[in-house]
């Protein structure tokens, strides 16, 4: 995909140019030292990047020849070489020109310095250009054996990666009904069998994780608990078991998972599961499974007394031979008419062109001249290769995450903007930009969504196995990424981005000539003096993702990065930065969130490119739905920071609200400590925000009212979060600044002393999707009339003292899915009208009335009981704790 490296590159020069036209309408270009070597070096880039135009389109169409012509692909692969030379040298370029750091004395040496960088710098832009000279000869200006070069069409790509308003809620699944039918029957039927092992097999990409999904996803709300556990062949039985842990974990509503695993033997592990899962319904989902052995291994943490349900996916037909009976699903390839429906539903996104169909007729029929089509690896090639340049690399790039890893969509979208990988439309910002290709490629099936938000938004994400090893050994070849998993000794060299998975970087190769920009580690096990020694080879690297390391202090070397862009602390050790992060000018992303830091330096407020700073410490899991961390000071220079997205979380102080006014690009804003006298302040400071869309505003205590009259929402607001008292009196003037916004969907309050009055204000959010009361309601009785909320899909309520009766009218919370009652003592009765709720999946009730709970629970088998449950008896999945 050299097309993918030269497009990149041709952005990054248009920048360098643009500030060449800056510097001479300021009159600056020629107060440097040796103006004329600068203008030189400009017009060498503008030389280059000339030629790089002229090359790309034909890039493009080269690009799908290279694998049946060795000098096509001999050539892609020089062009792709002298990129990365020419950028290194664009960024150090840049660089020298707009350092402004030092006093009078530390600038004069600086300059003449300079003029022996931009000598050098000079000679290897001019050597670099010989080579494309070169290179472009002997391809006869890019005649390619007849291959005539076909006009993309841009602006069909542009809608087709600009598709943010469709996404699949569910997969289309086509064929395999019989299958699903069957595999629902073996999970649901005959429990007075305890222990019931069900198995799917097929060849990679048939459809074996799609089925099993889609079927886990439908029933697991009619066990107690379930696991979803995705087997990597390299698997360590230690692990595998405290991932099985982790996953009952989220379905352990009554805390009794709640233990430290980290240094847990086997053993230890075992018994755990075993206790947890006795004598209860249980639904276990072990994924591409490799070997038999595996079962053998973990068999032992599933007690016999209790109602098991496994299923085992695998390629493997001796894992499927561990199934119970006749539980065996073998899915084969599509029979024809399937196949054809799946074929046209690839297709329906096709622009409606006769060049585009024809190039589509091209394609195919060079790989059927070739037998490539028996290769299931060249069938997926066709989808990879119809991506659009910017839509590769955004692929590419997910496979710096290991095997089977939750990819969280937030920190996806914020390494594609700092890598360069996207560019602001006239009306979209980068992030809204990144996020429709991130669907686009969930679409495409390169990508599987795994966890969706309250309001359809994809939260997190997977790539599948079959489909990451593509992307790797696309990846090597394209110089893209290399994978470091400790397995083998290996080499960074001739890689942009490298991906550390294991602690062992000692078996890292490095030279003199490698010039990575971008280091991801996952391994929690690195140490701060192997990384130190490991960084200082790295002047122009541009991100370094540290997230989950135990580090407690930085790297020096790390201030060095001129050219750093992304910093990734976040779930680190780390106590402090220093004050030498200012040196860091081209700094775009700061996340420290869930780090240990306790301040931050002066300096950061010099960062004036600053996109993201997230800093909290200590989560408190007091409170459910509001945001409860402890946040830090901010510098005073904040104001100066104009770029800022995201700010997360701030302390509230006098001088701190004066200068949030500021920010108004600002989309994500949470603040701490907020003092009643302080509200004025931050209302006004909110006002200029009008793109927000998340807003936290946590008070000082519990105790602190919150006076928010005056609060005025921008209409792009769809997440609210308070925590405070509020004025009951004042509450409709608090609603009304943002009854009439329809893109609120979730909204959390605590402390808020609502009452029956209070309440009814909030009845005028018609789009709300989700609603936390936590110690926010002091009622005696709540009440949902008709047409209330009808978007609604998840309402908990907690610690709410004097709640003793909830009624829903007819027509009320007809969207609602998943209804939390906690910690409510005096409520003696089911939701009168709870009946009506038919969407209503989960049911959870924890504190509530000793009465009430007796009669869910049963245990007097009486007609009153009986009515109780018949009231609820459409709800999937009923929870009900004392």
């Amino acid at each position: 995909m050299a097309e993918g490296v030269v497009g990149m590159l041709i952005l990054k020069l248009g920048s360098a140019l643009a500030i060449e036209a800056i510097k001479v309408g300021t009159g600056k270009l020629c107060r440097q030292a040796k103006a004329s070597s600068v203008v030189r070096l400009f017009g060498q880039i503008r030389d280059i990047k000339e030629e790089l135009e002229s090359m790309q389109s034909f890039l493009q169409e080269a690009e799908r020849f290279k694998d049946t012509d060795n000098t096509t692909a001999s050539f892609i692969n020089k062009i792709r070489g002298l990129a990365f030379e020419i950028e290194d040298v664009v960024d150090e370029f840049t660089y020298k020109l707009e350092d402004k750091h030092g006093g009078f004395s530390v600038k004069i040496k600086r300059r003449f310095k300079r003029i022996r960088t931009w000598r050098r710098l000079s000679l290897k832009l001019r050597d670099i250009k010989l080579k494309l000279e070169n290179v472009d000869r002997r391809k006869a200006r890019y005649d390619m054996r007849g291959i005539a070069i076909e006009a993309r069409n841009s602006d069909a790509h542009c809608r087709s990666t600009d598709q943010t308003s469709y996404f699949p809620i569910e997969e289309n699944l086509v064929g395999i009904d019989e299958s699903k039918n069957l595999l629902i029957n073996w999970l649901t039927s005959d429990f007075q069998q305890e222990n019931v092992i069900s198995t799917v097999w097929g060849m990679g990409g048939v459809g074996k994780t799609t089925l099993v999904a889609h079927v886990y996803n439908t029933l697991k709300i009619d066990f107690d608990c379930a696991a979803w556990i995705t087997v990597s062949k390299s698997y360590q039985v230690q692990d595998l078991l405290k991932q099985i842990i982790r996953e009952l974990q989220k379905s352990d509503l009554k805390g009794e998972l709640r233990v430290d695993i980290v240094d847990m033997e086997k053993r230890s592990l075992v018994e755990i599961i075993r206790d947890f899962l006795r004598g209860k319904k249980y639904l276990l989902v072990l994924d591409d499974v490799w070997g038999i052995d595996i079962w053998f291994k973990i068999r032992d943490a599933f007690p016999t007394n209790s109602t098991s349900r496994f299923v085992i996916t695998s390629r493997i037909h001796d894992v499927a031979l561990l199934a119970t009976g006749n539980c065996m699903v073998e899915l084969k390839p599509l029979e024809a008419h399937h196949s054809w429906e799946l074929f046209c539903r690839l297709l329906s996104c096709k622009s409606q062109t006769h060049s585009e169909w024809e190039k589509l007729y091209k394609e195919l029929e060079v790989q059927l001249t070739n037998n490539a089509i028996l290769d299931v690896n060249i069938v997926l090639m066709v989808s990879l290769g119809d991506l659009p340049y910017i839509l590769k690399n955004c692929f590419l790039h997910c496979i710096v995450f290991p095997e089977d890893y939750l990819i969280k969509r937030k920190r996806l979208i914020r390494h594609w903007v700092t890598a360069g990988f996207i560019r602001e439309t006239e009306h979209k910002t980068m992030e809204e930009v990144a996020e429709g290709y991130l669907y686009e490629l969930v679409n495409r099936s390169l990508l599987q969504v795994v966890e969706r938000n309250e309001s359809g938004r994809v939260r997190s994400c997977r790539m599948h196995d079959i489909i990451r090893l593509l992307a790797l050994a696309k990846s090597n070849e394209e110089r893209f990424c290399r994978v470091h998993d400790g397995s083998v000794s290996s080499s960074a060299e001739n890689t942009r981005r490298l991906s550390i998975q294991s602690a062992n970087i000692e078996q890292l190769t490095l030279s003199s000539e490698v010039q990575l920009r971008s280091i991801y580690v996952f391994d929690n096990g690195l140490t701060i003096d192997s990384l130190k020694s490991f960084l200082k080879s790295f002047k122009l690297l541009s991100t370094l993702d540290l997230q989950g390391s135990k580090i407690r202090r930085l790297p020096n070397e790390i201030f060095n990065m001129f050219n750093l862009r992304f910093l990734g602390l976040r779930d680190t050790e780390v106590e402090d930065i220093p004050k030498t992060v200012g040196r860091l000018q081209k700094l775009e992303v700061l996340d420290a969130y869930n780090a240990k830091l306790l301040s931050l330096p002066e300096s950061v407020a010099t960062l004036r490119k600053l996109r993201y700073l997230y800093v909290a410490t200590d989560p408190k899991t007091n409170i459910k739905g509001v945001v409860a961390w402890t946040g830090i000071q901010v510098p005073n220079g904040i104001r100066h920071l104009t770029d800022l997205q995201a700010l997360q979380l701030v302390e509230a102080s006098s001088e701190t609200l004066c200068h949030l006014g500021a920010l108004t690009e600002l989309r994500t804003l949470s603040i701490t400590k907020v003092q009643r006298e302080q509200c004025a302040d931050l209302c006004n400071a909110i006002m200029n925000m009008t793109h927000l869309v998340s807003l936290a505003i946590m008070a000082i205590n519990e105790k602190e009212t919150l006076e928010l009259e005056e609060l005025c929402l921008p209409p792009t607001l769809s997440k609210l979060e308070i925590g405070g008292q509020l004025d009951r009196k004042r509450m409709p003037q608090i609603v009304s600044s943002f009854s009439g916004h329809e893109n609120i969907t979730l909204l959390a309050l605590a402390f808020s002393k609502l009452d029956e009055d209070s309440f009814s204000c909030l009845l005028v959010l018609h789009g709300l999707r989700a609603l936390w009361l936590d110690k926010a309601y002091e009622g005696k009785s709540l009440h949902f009339n008709a047409m209330a909320f009808p978007k609604l899909r998840l309402l908990s309520i907690s610690d709410a003292p004097q709640l003793n009766d909830v009624v829903v009218e007819e027509s009320a919370l007809q969207s609602l899915v998943h209804l939390s009652l906690t910690d409510c003592p005096e409520l003696k009765a089911l939701p009168d009208g709870i009946e009506h709720l038919r969407t209503l999946e989960k049911l959870y009730l924890r504190g509530v009335s000793k009465d009430l709970t007796k009669k869910l629970q049963n245990k007097e088998k009486t007609n009153e009981c009986n009515d109780y449950l018949k009231k609820i008896n459409h709800v999937r999945r009923v929870t009900v704790y004392p």
